[in-house]
């Protein structure tokens, strides 16, 4: 009987790889749900909100913003690793590479197509970085540092993303249609991937 699950792969360049494959693919969905105009996922809302509040690229933004939110790892007990680092560098990188160079779609068809190739490229994406086993990114570790606290890492989530798509919106982030496409689809396809990725 054949194995269909992927080993996973503990050389360093397949995990570097992996990292950094990730992080660009990130950066790409990110590009694609700004690009589309449909709506972005809560986080992406949030930022994009504070970019354009304070005049400066969303991918500034992002990478600001992770910074900042590793701060609260502190009391969480979490330690960072290279990929926390890469994570609150690069994907904010990426993600202004992506929205320079992508075209903004004119047909409700193509920003249709963008909002599903940019939630599917973001939930494989997290499935490598994560994988990679080199640390994980400054949100997903407020996660992790609430699990091992013992709370409901599920509602934790929640209240996290609910708070700053609210936030995100107010200044004037775009939310939409896509914003609920991310929501529902978000979960299952990252938990799809981990099929040919394991996490563990």
């Amino acid at each position: 009987m054949s194995d269909t699950t992927a080993p996973r792969v503990d050389s360093l360049p397949a995990r570097l790889l992996r990292l950094y494959g990730g992080l660009a693919l990130y950066g790409l969905g990110i590009g694609l749900q700004v690009e589309s105009g449909l709506g972005n996922g809560p986080w992406d809302v949030f930022h994009q909100g504070l970019a354009i509040r304070a005049g400066m690229t969303m991918g500034t933004m992002i990478i600001i913003v992770g910074a900042l939110v590793m701060l609260l790892w502190i009391p969480l007990k979490q330690k960072p690793g290279v990929g926390t680092i890469s994570n609150v560098v690069f994907v904010g990188l990426f993600a202004d590479a992506a929205i320079f160079l992508l075209p903004t779609p004119g047909h409700l068809a193509v920003q249709a197509s963008y909002i599903a190739l940019g939630v599917v490229s973001i939930a494989l994406a997290t499935v490598l970085y994560i994988s990679a086993g080199m640390g994980p990114g400054p949100r997903d570790g407020i996660m992790t540092g609430l699990m091992r606290l013992g709370l409901s890492v599920r509602l934790g989530r929640s209240v996290i993303e609910i708070t700053v798509l609210a936030a995100g919106w107010l200044l004037d982030g775009t939310v939409g249609v896509g914003t609920l496409v991310f929501a529902l689809a978000i979960g299952p396809l990252t938990q799809l991937f981990t099929r040919w990725f394991p996490l563990t």
